[in-house]
This record gives C-alpha cells, sequence and structure tokens, in this order.
C-alpha cells in the first residue's frame, strides 16, 4: 500500500529490476544495514545514498535541523565503510545549496577517515527512468536542482 500510494510507478520498477536478476530488498535502514542479515557479511565495490532528508521541523533551530539531518548521514557512512570492499567507493548524491550545502558532508566522511576523490553535478537526464520523490509526498517529485554526487569516498589508505 505505502508504494503505490507514495510511488505510482514502484511495483512495475521493483518487477522490471527482478526480471533483471535483481535482488530487491525492502524496509532497509541505511544506519544500520552492516549489521543486519543479509548485508552482515556482504562486501560491495559500491555503496550509494541518493538524497537523504530527516525532515524540516518548524519549531527547531536551523543548527538543530542540520544535526537532524547530518545524523543519519554519519550513520550511513559508517556502515558503508564496513560493507565496501578495500579499494571500494561510497557514494552520496545530495542537493548542494542553502540549507543542505550546510550539511558539510565533507566533515562527515572526514569523521569516518573516508576521502572525498571526486565531486561532480547530478543531472536527472543521466539517470534514466529515476524520478525524485518525497518520502511521504503522495507520489510527488521534488527539485533536485542544484545537486552534486560526491564520489568516491574511499577508505583513506
Amino acid at each position: 500500500m505505502f508504494f503505490s500510494t507514495n510511488y505510482s510507478r514502484a511495483l512495475s520498477n521493483i518487477k522490471t529490476l527482478q526480471n533483471l536478476g535483481a535482488l530487491v530488498i525492502h524496509k532497509v535502514d541505511a544506519t544500520e544495514m552492516a549489521n543486519i542479515f543479509p548485508f552482515k557479511h556482504m562486501h560491495f565495490d559500491r555503496v550509494i545514498y541518493y538524497f537523504s532528508l530527516a525532515g524540516f521541523y518548524g519549531d527547531e533551530e536551523r543548527e538543530d535541523q542540520i544535526c537532524l539531518n547530518q545524523r543519519p548521514i554519519q550513520l550511513f557512512l559508517e556502515n558503508a565503510k564496513k560493507m565496501i570492499h578495500k579499494d571500494g567507493e561510497i557514494h552520496i548524491t545530495h542537493k548542494s545549496n542553502g540549507f543542505f550545502k550546510e550539511w558539510n558532508l565533507e566533515l562527515l566522511a572526514s569523521r569516518n577517515r573516508l576521502a572525498l576523490i571526486e565531486e561532480v553535478a547530478f543531472h536527472l537526464r543521466d539517470c534514466l527512468g529515476y524520478n525524485t520523490k518525497y518520502c511521504f509526498g503522495g507520489d510527488k517529485n521534488f527539485n533536485c536542482v542544484p545537486s552534486k554526487t560526491l564520489t568516491n569516498l574511499a577508505k583513506d589508505h
């Protein structure tokens, strides 16, 4: 019900991925994924995170809102680092203006002994079939311009 209400094409997209041989797993918490089955003993070349947002809270100070949104990314990075091969990469695609820029993803990465290797502009047109969606937006897209992908967040050697 959640998927059909919030993402009209979700079920057909999932079916397409499964037909191509992908394993689709729901309800994976990116802040705990390294410690849960089946990921606990898996390693990947890349772990990718698109457009994290804990939300906006009208009664919270701006600095508190920034911290609320940094926390899931910090925990994602801690988990992803455990899940990549020695030369693996962690990619985060993120809005890159105003409030979002203040999250300082480079600092969050450095706290996990991860090094930013490259940062490139994100263009939705390069991701055929991908749509930005609000988590509980009733199937509405959000504007992802401007955004960047922080690529090759690789383990320090």
